[in-house]
Formats: structure tokens, C-alpha cells, sequence
């Protein structure tokens, strides 16, 4: 779905209430929609200025993320929500670091910065799973859905996974919970001792 249709369903405005606004006629707005014309670039800033969304997402076809992107400036609009605390979260990657995070007075507003999370790691994981064509790799992804569904939640699969991220460098090595640090040290030395071994095969 195009943008500006959504936007249009989700502030309950009728093709003519913004061909109006706009100063043109409805049949622009319809063949906007349909795809048969481009927005004309002197229309965008007016549809931003009209819904204070950005002019990005009325030309492009949405995704679950631009979606909620969208819902969100909805949001802000309506609830005009004030910063009343701030989490620390940490940046994964060689840039990893610790950020504070906004926390806000309005729970909806939380709730949707969390969904937009979530659909954010749903899109990469879409990502990762549709680029497979290895049987071998798929059947890991495989075990790994299940992982997560079933043992997520337990302390080995915790350390595991911190661990790994140590050693291929998603978390740097001042990242760490004094319970999972000696997990950690230990897998890294077995980490090692295998590549070496591999080496040593080869």
C-alpha cells in the first residue's frame, strides 16, 4: 500500500477533503493512489505540513515499520508526549556503546517505540531467512525459531548467545554481567582452542 492512501485511512480523510486542501482535484489524488502519477515534488512539503509527517513515507510502498513509523507522528500529534526518564540500552556492533533511552508520560507511546523495535528485528530476520538457499542453513535457522520459542528464557541459552556475541564481536569485551562473565571467559578459550585445532588441521 502506498503511503498516501495510509495516511489517508488512518486520519479518516476523504480523496476530496485533501484534494481540497490541496487545491487540486480529486482525480490527482486518485491516480496518486493507484500509481498511475507520481506526487508532484511541489505537493510533498504541503501533505507533510497537512499531516506533520514526513515526506518520505507518502510516495513509497509501506512496510510493517513505516507503518508504525507513521502511527507514531500520529501519536506525538495527539498525545504530545514529555520524556520523564530515560533507560540505558546498548548499540550492538564495532560503533557498541551505551545510550539512554527516552521513557515517556504516555504508555501508548512507549508501547508503540516497542512494537516498532520489534518489527524492526522481525524485518531482519526476514532479511537473514529469505537470503538462505543452503539446506545446512536453513535447518540451523530452523533450530534456532525453535531455541527461541522453547528455551529463550533459560540461563544456558542466555550465556550462549552472550557469548557468541563476545566472540564475533557484537558485544565488546567491557559488556558483560558479573554472572555470565566466567561462561564467556571459559567459551572464549574453548573459542580459541578449536580454531587453532582447525588451523593446525588444515
Amino acid at each position: 500500500m502506498i503511503g498516501l492512501e495510509y495516511i489517508l485511512n488512518l486520519y479518516n480523510m476523504e480523496h476530496q477533503g485533501l484534494a481540497d486542501k490541496l487545491g487540486i482535484k480529486k482525480q490527482n489524488i486518485n491516480l496518486w493512489i493507484k500509481g498511475k502519477q507520481n506526487i508532484s515534488k511541489k505537493h510533498l512539503p504541503l501533505l507533510s505540513e497537512i499531516f506533520g509527517i514526513d515526506e518520505q513515507y507518502f510516495q513509497k510502498e509501506l512496510d510493517d515499520v513505516d507503518k508504525l513509523m507513521v502511527q507514531k507522528e500520529k501519536l506525538r500529534q495527539e498525545l504530545m508526549p514529555q520524556v520523564v526518564d530515560y533507560e540505558t540500552d546498548i548499540t550492538l556492533g564495532e560503533d557498541a556503546d551505551f545510550i539512554e533511552k527516552p521513557i515517556y508520560n504516555k504508555a501508548e507511546f512507549n508501547q508503540i517505540n516497542k512494537e516498532i523495535e520489534k518489527a524492526q528485528l522481525v524485518a531482519e530476520y526476514r532479511e537473514v531467512v529469505s537470503s538462505i538457499e543452503d539446506p545446512t542453513e536453513l535447518q540451523l535457522m530452523s533450530q534456532l525459531s525453535m531455541l527461541l520459542k522453547e528455551r529463550r528464557k533459560e540461563t544456558i541459552f542466555e550465556y550462549t548467545i552472550d557469548a557468541l556475541s563476545h566472540y564475533y564481536d557484537v558485544l565488546p569485551d567491557w559488556v558483560g554481567e558479573p554472572e555470565s562473565d566466567e561462561f564467556v571467559e571459559e567459551f572464549l578459550e574453548f573459542a580459541a582452542h578449536h580454531d587453532k585445532k582447525k588451523i593446525e588441521g588444515n
